[in-house]
């Protein structure tokens, strides 16, 4: 078995291999195992002392050429020019030195986070312990609202979904199984799996842990950022080459005029003073001070908006600034799913446009928020984000959903399941728009629920579905996954009063319609986007999310104009860093990309 390629075995075969078994690690077996891989923590690396700092802030050319005259003027009894040379050298270590504290702070009080628990099988039984304590074969139990603290194996899976957009990108639920893999399955898609950092949005499951540390793959993400190397801004690598000229011609000249004091008869002590003298005049003395200062302005703007500036010079960096590269989810987007559209009656509808004096648009929201398992209370959200953007939906067209849930209360229900990728739930519906007495309301994947519906609600009759209504409901689903939507599908029929409704009673069902929803660019990324444009600045997008989802996101905020501008990592994973110099030219969005593109792609632009 290879190390790393946990998805490609079935889980049974990974217990064994990592010395584990159903009733999980023995504690003495844990704590060896401890010593051996280390605490499950990502390695940082050691901030650099206060002292270092300060002395750093002196290693500039001008710096040290201007520090060999203040001694050599000390030496020489000229002690105004020597107090004058320090004094200046001195503020301007003193106000970097500033700046990277105060930066350092600011970074240090964004890891304050509390660190979390799991819940682990030790010795057969169901402990909790802190995450550093986590090692590989331990067995970890998951429910919805848990942190994944370690990379692990799938065993058992219930309707498991989890968010791994903070590692992949992709905004939406990922459902997870314990099926096996091809060898060459990309990161995103390993659906056996679960990573350190994601989080449980849904389901439980059981699982064991394969990599901890360093070894997870956010782990691999850390140990990549550590070994970028450091760039000079374009302010460095001027003041750098200007450092250098100048320092040469004045050395230059003063070696000549101390050379012409001598052929002059001066005294040796008279001629170099004069030299000396001569060099402290010409060297700007004040040029780094007014550099530190005039960034150090830069650095108080950038705060009042909120950005931390760990260098003075990342300031002027900024200004320099030609190519962008950003990610999807949470920087271009909202990272909030949002209902778009909907299908009903046959037509597309914005969801902005809905009209709830139509009945059946009023009637499949209804619908939407009683088979839905998600609460929008004072603003705080709980459930599955795809739920919870028909729960707002409602909220932004007036409907309380806690009123329409009381109206029609839940009777039973079928549980989302991933294998069925359906959910259904029974209600008394007797009103003005179905007096039909229970009702039994079903939601779930287009292609499924397409196989069990055999009629259609079209105005206010329902009449039997035709061959050609189906490929209506099929074309309106492609088009909208064209354009980057996730769609949910709605039907319901009638069922029997105060019957336990269960997955037989899931075919023979009336279409309703269709809700695709996405998640929306923010507000002000077209605008950002247009703007950099505006300033010779090239926007790219390097997202882990799907290529159809990426590119509608990129098309609608002006990133991408043409279909052939958008790739996915694997194209790009055989390139030598040549070929990919030359092919970066002609990207603007890279989709289903690891982390190790994302750096390479950055490294081929600079």
């Amino acid at each position: 078995m290879k190390t790393k390629n946990y998805w490609t075995h079935a889980s049974a075969d990974i217990i064994s291999k990592l010395g584990s078994s159903p009733d999980g690690l023995s504690s003495n077996h844990a704590r060896q195992l401890l010593l051996e891989k280390g605490e499950n923590v990502l390695d940082e690396q050691k901030p650099d002392s206060i002292i270092k700092v300060f002395f750093s802030q002196f290693c500039d050319l001008l710096i040290v050429i201007l520090l060999i005259a203040a001694l050599i003027s000390m030496f020489s009894g000229n002690i105004e020019s020597t107090i004058v040379i320090f004094l200046v050298l001195i503020m301007n270590a003193v106000l970097g030195t500033i700046q990277h504290v105060k930066a350092q702070r600011s970074l240090e009080s964004l890891k304050q986070l509390s660190s979390p628990s799991a819940k682990v099988i030790r010795d057969g039984s169901v402990i909790e312990i802190h995450s550093k304590d986590i090692v590989p074969g331990d067995i970890i139990m998951l429910e919805a609202g848990d942190l994944i603290v370690a990379d692990c194996r799938i065993i058992e899976s219930f309707s498991l979904q989890v968010n791994e957009s903070a590692l992949t990108g992709e905004s939406a639920n990922v459902d997870k199984f314990n099926d096996i893999l091809s060898d060459d399955t990309p990161l995103a898609d390993r659906t056996n799996m679960v990573y350190s950092g994601s989080l449980v949005t849904y389901g439980r499951a059981k699982v064991i842990a394969t990599s901890t540390g360093m070894d997870t793959e956010i782990g691999n993400i850390a140990g990549l950022m550590n070994s970028v190397k450091e760039r000079k801004t374009p302010l460095q690598v001027s003041l750098d080459d200007f450092s250098k000229k100048l320092a040469i011609m004045i050395m230059i000249i003063c070696g000549l005029v101390f050379a012409l004091c001598l052929v002059r008869k001066m005294p040796m002590l008279d001629s170099m003073m004069f030299a000396v003298a001569l060099a402290v005049a010409a060297i700007p003395e004040a040029l780094s001070s007014i550099v530190t200062i005039v960034l150090s302005f830069g650095t108080q703007k950038m705060a009042k908006e909120h950005a931390i500036i760990r260098k003075l010079q990342a300031v002027e960096g900024l200004g320099s600034v030609s190519i962008v590269c950003s990610d999807k989810t949470g920087t271009l987007t909202q990272n909030k799913m949002t209902v778009e559209d909907y299908y009903v009656n046959g037509k597309r509808i914005l969801a902005g446009k809905i009209d709830l004096k139509n009945e059946n648009e009023k009637l499949l929201l209804r619908f939407s928020i009683l088979c839905n398992d998600s609460t929008n209370t004072d603003g705080q959200e709980i459930g599955d984000p795809t739920e919870t953007a028909l729960i707002n939906l409602g909220t932004n067209l007036g409907i309380d959903a806690m009123q329409v849930r009381e109206r029609y209360p839940r009777l039973s229900e079928v549980p989302f399941d991933s294998d069925r990728k359906l959910m259904s739930t029974a209600h008394n519906m007797n009103d003005a728009l179905l007096q039909e007495g229970h009702m039994m309301i079903v939601k779930g994947a287009v292609d499924v629920l397409l196989e069990r519906m055999d009629r259609i609600r079209v105005g206010n009759t329902v009449r039997r579905m035709t061959d050609s209504d189906r490929e209506d409901i099929a074309v309106q689903n492609m088009q909208f996954s064209r354009e980057g939507l996730r769609v949910l599908a709605f039907a319901y029929k009638q069922v029997e009063e105060e019957k336990e409704i269960g997955t037989e009673d899931e075919d023979q069902l009336i279409f309703i319609g269709l809700i695709a929803m996405m998640d929306p660019p923010r507000e002000e990324s077209r605008l950002a986007v247009e703007e950099c444009r505006r300033a010779g600045i090239r926007p790219i997008m390097i997202t882990g999310d799907h290529k159809i989802t990426a590119a509608a996101i990129a098309k609608r905020i002006g990133i991408l104009k043409e279909e052939s501008e958008a790739c996915e990592g694997a194209v790009i994973e055989d390139m030598s860093d040549e070929e990919l110099q030359d092919f970066v030219e002609g990207i603007s969005v890279y989709a289903r990309v690891s982390p190790e593109h994302k750096i390479r792609i950055v490294r081929a632009w600079q």
